[in-house]
């Protein structure tokens, strides 16, 4: 067994890796957490007895009643008998759970969804049916996993027509819809109407079954398929047919696989390795389409395929293969769409509108977290006919698509007045800094600003600018060698790049008046009007700052090529502090159920007791305008006192000036970082006037406060924005030179917003 476990490298491990990833940290792969705080007596009473007994007695009243009290509206079981175990076979129940416990991880992971793994330990459908029937009070979806055909079918009609939540075997949905996806994307690519494609269908088991009925839903002609199992092309007059094969019966008079071929447009694998020969796909239309989908190797290999047809289109169920069809694509967002307007079911409308959405969408411009998942860049085109599976647009499209699908068609319980909304918050269940942001998104539409993006040639900064515009944020200005941009905005699929400003400093006619206005500025600090010529020439942030300083810009992003000090030395040459301002850093710590501003992150190294007071009334400034109601606490190694120390005059005078000024927000110090945040530790104190843990912390000194904001950024503990620049004259936000494209979008739409600045 020793000698077994070792194995050989499959999917670039092997299969001594895979079990020490399943057997490491805790066996398996997933926990159940509460969601509810469970710290005090008060707690546990309320969670179970006696407090249980109000939303049972409410639903008990009124069922509906329980997608409001409990986690059934958000909760999907992941169900299997472990008869079709991936390509491994009837391994049985427990061994299936490995995969089952995969699936439960994966809809948390793409869609926020909770779900539960449950082997039924029974080959006899009846039973089946019946043990998972009476479990629908508990789930508000049922995913059906590796059960074998023709057990699959009856088990899942079965329970379609006795459950009223959404019922899906994957196997057979899940594939059929990524491959309708693909399909749609291969015809638009060679200019094929739909309608009147030809269709060969290898393999009659339950996915094929699947992809043949969801393709002609979507318009491909039922006599334009040929559907093959072992014995050839299943025809009317054949009668070793089951029912489900017999529906997708047609006549033709081909004698097998081979010349069912001759003239087709698409071939459909889901059968074995090795089914479809080089010199049958000869045979096939110009520009053929090819699915080969067996697992763990296809009909025949894309390299096989492209030696004799270089004009073909490839697919297949590989991840080292491009085009690669992954159900990842597809269920945790068609659940995440049905779970959120209560479906019954899952209809053949709401397959066809996830199929169209993620058709849709690998269409569109690739997101940079593709790019950093996968190594390389992608773009729309015959090796890019399916989005990737880290594309975090996915739960936003494909379920809000899904969800007005289920409603236009009558099985929606519940429905969306606003998908806008919808849409927003869907993607916030996976990156919480877009409920937090909501509202400095809408103002920065609402007031569209021109941005100066100082680094435009960074491909992180450039996607970030395109964004900047899509989304309707305001107008990019990209300042870089003009011909460089031009590039990487081809590069990047981007159709117009003739439309964006790009501000050379070599040819910009700008620069004479930057060089008089910044002349005038330095020439007492000891700059010659050569020296300011060369900084304006040559420095990317002085040139952006000037763009900014003499209004052909409102703000402006830099950072990724520069340190934040030598950043904001050079922006400094040029633009001023506000009036009696200071400037200085936050950072924004987002979880998922608290938002904590940290301040000041980046600029005051020992600030005095006014210093730190003008800290505090600002970072509370940025708080409430970010919809926060700040509670300030001054942060220190020492509670009120205790225990005494030499350094800690300076906050006691800060906490004594807001005394004077009566400012408006809650604030409390000095305090230990438990006494400002733990609710427990701060029953201790109960003279302290916050009310709730802070949510403003002020740190007594920059090294503090940088390392703290440091130091919960690269430990995860929180999503981490910032640092925000404060206090200049106009605004300026300089990004982290590991900041990736949704860092800087996030900063330049937080500028342009007036949020910060």
């Amino acid at each position: 067994m020793a000698d077994e476990a070792e194995g050989a490298p499959k999917g670039g491990f092997t299969t001594r890796e895979a079990l020490f990833y399943h057997e490491t940290i805790r066996p398996g792969k997933l926990e159940i957490v509460a969601t509810k705080p469970m710290t005090s007596q008060r707690d546990l009473s309320l969670a179970y007895s006696p407090g249980v007994a109000a939303p049972v007695e409410a639903i008990a009243q009124d069922p509906k009643l329980a997608a409001r009290y409990t986690a059934k509206a958000n909760l999907v079981a992941v169900i299997s008998n472990g008869s079709a175990i991936l390509g491994l076979g009837n391994l049985g129940a427990l061994a299936s759970k490995p995969v089952m416990e995969g699936k439960a991880v994966l809809f948390k992971r793409f869609a926020d969804v909770d779900s539960i793994d449950i082997e039924l330990a029974t080959d006899d459908p009846e039973k089946f049916i019946e043990a998972v029937a009476l479990m629908e009070p508990t789930f508000g979806g049922i995913n059906l996993e590796d059960i074998k055909a023709p057990e699959c079918f009856i088990i899942e009609a079965a329970l379609r027509e006795r459950m009223n939540i959404p019922i899906m075997h994957d196997d057979q949905h899940g594939t059929a819809i990524i491959t309708a996806a693909g399909l749609l994307n291969a015809c638009h690519l060679t200019n094929r109407d739909i309608k009147d494609v030809k269709v060969v269908v290898n393999g009659a088991g339950a996915a094929a079954i699947a992809c043949t009925a969801l393709i002609k839903a979507m318009g491909v002609s039922p006599q334009n398929v040929i559907m093959c199992d072992r014995s050839g092309p299943i025809t009317p007059d054949r009668d070793n047919v089951d029912q489900w094969k017999s529906a997708h019966a047609t006549a033709t008079d081909a004698k097998d696989l081979e010349e069912a071929l001759e003239g087709a447009d698409i071939f459909l694998g889901l059968s074995a390795a090795g089914a479809l020969k080089p010199e049958w796909v000869k045979k096939m239309a110009d520009k053929p389409i090819i699915f080969a989908m067996a697992n763990p190797v296809p009909e025949i290999m894309p390299d096989e395929a492209k030696e004799v047809r270089p004009d073909a289109i490839i697919a297949t169920g590989r991840s080292d293969f491009p085009n690669q069809v992954n159900n990842v694509l597809g269920f945790p967002f068609i659940f995440r769409g049905a779970l959120d307007v209560q479906a019954t079911t899952i209809n053949e409308e709401m397959k066809v509108a996830a199929a169209t959405a993620i058709a849709e969408l690998a269409r569109e411009r690739v997101p940079e977290e593709v790019a950093a998942a996968y190594g390389k860049n992608h773009k729309f085109g015959t090796d890019y006919i399916i989005p990737a599976p880290f594309d975090p647009r996915l739960i936003e499209v494909v379920s809000s698509a899904v969800a007005k699908a289920a409603m236009d068609s009558g099985v929606a319980q519940a429905r969306i007045e606003d998908f806008d909304a919808y849409r927003m918050q869907l993607r916030s269940r996976l990156n919480p800094t877009t409920s937090v942001l909501t509202g400095v998104y809408n103002e920065a539409k609402a007031n569209p600003k021109r941005m100066v993006f100082a680094e435009a040639e960074e491909e992180v900064v450039l996607r970030a600018a395109i964004q900047f515009r899509d989304f309707g944020y305001g107008k990019p200005i990209l300042v870089g060698r003009t011909k460089a941009v031009l590039d990487k905005l081809h590069q990047l699929s981007v159709s117009d790049p003739g439309s964006f400003e790009i501000q050379n400093s070599a040819d910009s006619e700008h620069v004479p008046a930057m060089v008089d206005y910044l002349y005038k500025r330095l020439q007492r600090r000891g700059y010659t009007e050569r020296d300011v010529r060369r900084m304006v020439n040559q420095e990317r942030n002085v040139f952006a700052a000037l763009l900014v300083a003499l209004g052909h810009g409102d703000g402006m992003i830099s950072g990724l090529t520069r340190t934040f000090a030598q950043t904001v030395r050079e922006v400094n040459m040029v633009l001023d502090r506000k009036p009696g301002a200071l400037p200085f850093g936050i950072h924004m710590m987002i979880g998922k159920n608290h938002t904590t501003f940290l301040a000041d992150t980046t600029m005051n190294e020992r600030p005095t007791a006014e210093e730190l007071a003008h800290i505090a009334r600002e970072t509370a400034a940025v708080a409430r305008r970010m919809g926060h109601e700040p509670r300030v606490a001054f942060l220190s190694y020492s509670t009120f006192g205790n225990p005494s120390g030499q350094w800690l005059g300076n906050i006691r005078e800060a906490v004594s000036i807001l005394d004077r000024e009566d400012p408006g927000f809650e604030y409390e110090g000095e305090m230990a970082p438990d006494a400002a945040l733990n609710p427990t530790v701060m029953k201790l104190y109960p003279f302290s006037r916050l009310s709730a843990p802070a949510n403003v912390l002020i740190m007594p000194g920059l090294q503090s406060a940088n390392l703290s904001a440091k130091m919960l950024r690269e430990l995860g503990a929180n999503t981490t924005v910032g640092p925000m620049l404060i206090g200049m004259e106009k605004p300026v936000q300089i990004a982290p030179m590991t900041a990736l494209t949704p860092d800087v979008l996030t900063l330049s739409v937080l500028a342009s917003a007036g949020v910060v600045g």
